[in-house]
Formats: C-alpha cells, sequence, structure tokens
C-alpha cells in the first residue's frame, strides 16, 4: 500500500500555503492537562511525600510505605550493571566514553573562567561555576531511554555538578536494568522510581525525602511538559521540547533506502513527529517513495510510522540544494541530514538546526546514541534561538569586578552622570564618594 505523504514541488504556485501546512503544529497544551497538573504541583507543595505517593500509586499502580523506599542505592544499579549482558555493558561504556569526552571538549571550550586588568588596574572577568543540585528526568512507561540517562547527566557531571538525582517512572515496579546501569555509568548520585509532574513538583519544591534541585531536565510526556513550564522561574530548566523532527537535504547519491529508513528513525516516535526530504531530483524522489512503500511493512511501528509521515511528513522538490538549504534555514529542524557526496558544500548555507550530521553515513541514529554530541535537541523552530543541551547549560556565570583607585575615578564620573539623569541620586553618590574629593570630603 503506498504511503501518503505529501510531495510538494517550490515551483508551483501553491507551495508556499501547502508548505506552511507542513510545518503547522501547536504547541498549546490541552487545557485538562494544564489544570490538572496546576492541582498536582499545589497538592506535592503542600504535602509533600504524601502526595509523591499518592499520585505514584494512583497512576504508576505501585504502593509504597514511603518515599524512602522508592530510592534505588548505588549497590542496585552497580548490580543492574554487572548483570547486563556483556554486548549491552560494553555498548553502554563505549557509548557514555564518547559523550563524556565530547562534552570534556565542550567545557575546555567555553566552561573557563577569566578574568583581565585595565591599564588602570581594575579586575574584569568571568567566573563559571557549576550548578550545586541537577534533577534528571528519565521518561518510563511505554518504552526505556538509557541514552536519555548518558546525555542528561554525563554533561552535568563533566560540569562539576555534586548531587545528579534522576526520577524515572517503573509502573507496577518494572525497572528497566539498563536504564539503571546507565545511571550507574553516567554518575548519578540519586535514583527515585516516581514519574509524573508528581516527580517534577518534587524536584522543583523538594519533599522530606527528595531533594530540591536547582534546575530540571529531560525529556517527558505532555503532563511532565506542562510541569516543566510551571516550575520555570522557581528551578531552571532545559527546554520545553515538542514532537521529534528530521530533515534530509539528499542530493540524490545516497541509496534511497537509506534515506528512507532515515525518515522512519523519527517517525517511529510517534504519530505528531515529523519527516522531510529535500532534494532538487524528482526521479530520486520517485526512489525514495518507492523505498517507503516497500520497507515500511517490515517495521514493527508501521502503524505509527504510516501515521506521521501522512500526518505530517513531505517530500519536497526544489530547485536546487541551495533553494533546499533556504528551506531548511525557515524550519530550522531538529535533526539536520546533509546526505550529500560534498556534505562541506552545503554545511555553511545551514544557519539553524539543532544537529547537523554530514554525509551519507552518518545516520542520526549515531547521534542519538553514541556519537558523542548531545540528542538533547531543539525542535519546532526553536533551533533559531536554542541550542543542544551542553555542559553550559549545567552552569552559571557570574561577572567579577574589581575597580582600582584610579579607575574609579573615571567610572565613577561617567555612572554619576548616568545615575543623575535616572534620578537615582545614592546611585550617583554612592559612585561620588569614590572620586578624590568625595573621598576627602568624607574625611572631615
Amino acid at each position: 500500500m503506498t504511503v501518503q505523504i505529501r510531495h510538494l514541488d517550490t515551483t508551483q504556485a501553491d507551495f508556499e500555503a501547502d508548505f506552511q501546512k507542513v510545518l503547522h503544529w501547536s504547541a498549546e497544551a490541552d487545557t485538562a492537562i494544564e489544570s490538572r497538573v496546576a492541582e498536582i504541583l499545589a497538592d506535592v507543595r503542600l504535602r509533600g511525600d504524601a502526595a509523591v505517593l499518592d499520585y505514584t500509586a494512583r497512576f504508576d499502580h505501585l504502593v509504597a510505605d514511603n518515599v524512602a523506599s522508592l530510592e534505588l542505592g548505588q549497590a542496585e544499579l552497580k548490580a543492574a550493571f554487572e548483570g547486563l549482558p556483556v554486548v549491552q555493558r560494553e555498548a553502554l561504556e563505549f557509548a557514555a566514553q564518547r559523550v563524556r569526552s565530547y562534552h570534556e571538549r565542550q567545557k575546555q571550550a567555553c566552561g573557563l573562567s577569566w578574568s583581565y586588568r585595565d591599564e588602570d588596574g581594575t579586575l574584569l572577568g568571568q567566573k563559571v561555576t557549576p550548578l550545586d543540585r541537577v534533577g534528571i528526568y528519565v521518561p518510563g512507561g511505554k518504552a526505556a531511554y538509557p541514552s536519555s540517562v548518558l546525555m542528561n547527566a554525563i554533561p552535568a557531571h563533566v560540569a562539576g555538578v555534586q548531587e545528579i538525582t534522576m526520577v524515572v517512572p517503573t509502573p507496577r515496579g518494572d525497572k528497566n536494568p539498563l536504564v539503571l546501569a546507565a545511571a550507574y555509568v553516567a554518575g548519578v548520585s540519586r535514583v527515585f522510581t516516581v514519574g509524573g509532574a508528581q516527580a517534577v513538583g518534587a524536584l522543583a519544591y523538594g519533599t522530606d525525602t527528595i531533594p530540591k534541585v536547582d534546575k530540571i531536565t529531560g525529556p517527558g510526556n505532555a503532563y511532565v511538559a506542562s510541569a516543566k513550564k510551571h516550575v520555570f522561574g522557581l528551578v531552571g530548566i532545559d527546554m520545553i521540547a515538542g514532537p521529534s523532527e528530521i530533515l534530509v537535504l539528499a542530493d540524490g547519491s545516497t541509496p534511497p533506502d537509506w534515506v528512507a529508513m532515515d525518515l522512519f528513525s523519527q517517525a517511529e516516535h510517534d504519530e505528531l513527529a515529523q519527516s522531510i526530504l529535500l532534494c532538487p531530483n524528482a526521479s530520486y524522489i520517485a526512489k525514495v517513495q518507492e523505498a517507503i512503500d516497500r520497507l515500511l511493512p517490515t517495521m514493527p511501528r508501521a502503524d505509527i510510522i504510516r501515521a506521521s509521515l501522512e500526518g505530517r511528513g513531505a517530500l519536497i522538490l526544489t530547485r536546487s540544494m541551495e533553494e533546499a538549504c533556504e528551506i531548511s534555514n525557515r524550519i530550522a529542524p531538529e535533526h539536520l541530514e546533509v546526505s550529500s557526496t560534498d556534505p562541506h558544500r552545503w554545511e555553511p548555507l545551514l544557519r539553524h538546526a539543532g544537529a547537523i550530521f554530514l554525509g551519507a553515513y552518518t545516520s542520526e541514529s549515531l547521534g542519538d546514541y553514541c556519537a558523542g554530541p548531545n540528542h538533547v535537541l531543539p525542535t519546532s523552530g526553536t533551533a533559531r534561538f536554542s541550542s543542544p543541551l551542553g555542559v553550559y547549560d549545567f552552569q552559571k556565570r557570574s561577572s567579577l569586578i574589581e575597580v582600582s583607585e584610579a579607575g574609579a575615578q573615571v567610572l565613577g564620573k561617567v555612572a554619576s552622570v548616568l545615575a543623575h539623569g535616572e534620578g537615582l541620586q545614592a546611585h550617583a553618590q554612592a559612585a561620588e564618594f569614590r572620586l578624590k574629593h568625595g573621598i576627602e570630603e568624607s574625611k572631615t
């Protein structure tokens, strides 16, 4: 059965209208979800552990006498790691090593303190310090995501965060050993088998058992996303993630089956995921369509992939690769594959993307698991102003200012003028007192 994915052509008069329909996705949360989340958070803030226990029993069907019994110790995490098949242990350690290595380099590039002195001896600079406590949310239930553990915990660990608290739902008490092993490998401090909005609330407000954190990162369902929005300001958050996205820029040189499978790789996440192909070669697009129709029946999640491709996917014929790059910048996709014989020719034209995958051999799935860069990426066009999760998300910067006596004579006069202009006389006099005539007057 042919997959009824949209075919668009940039030369057609109705392209712009059809293109906007492809891009449209409402990020507005369901009002019922918003209301329910607000109730849950208020209850967690009021009743703490008791509320967490009630919601865990109600939503995850996991009954416990106290929240302390929902915490997994390091011994259990280590046992989960050691109990994995050798091939899984080695894959987990290999992926963790690459993710850690990448973020160590990132820290060296952007996470350093610095300072300098003016000619008059004034010191100016920046002091970079890690956050004290971070909470990471790891989805559970329908699927397990050990890769999310690595991508959230390792950059926090590299940044120097001393306490990393992980929350993960375990419906009916079913614990995924690979997720627990990932927490052990990534250096997670504490793990609580709690999920949903109540877990976000517990991390944000703190309870008798679950410590309050400074920032919450990690993906989750609509309830988790809504809860993160509600607590933002009290704590930091990474981002509000929308459906997963992939955009493939193809010059027609990559085997069509490869591109079809890359489109599947995001479509299989859920029905709202988006997969788009931009290509200037009409015959190649037809071959990709044929590959989609032929390969889809072999996919275990074929129904989800079909719904995603038919609902939000598109195969777009462009006038040129240059035009494809322009359209890509308008979309600002989460994942951008440049499937070309010469990807470095096109990379300078690409300004907005969460992650750029260069060349036919660089499948997006490698970035999801083990390439090294973070797979927590901006979605829904937010790559126009947002960045991937990184070491910098777990650090903060403090300005350093040490004004010398000589420097105060220059800066004080300027500050005095501007402060008087704003009607803030105390500001002005604080600066004037430090001028030489001010110092003499204050002594007398």
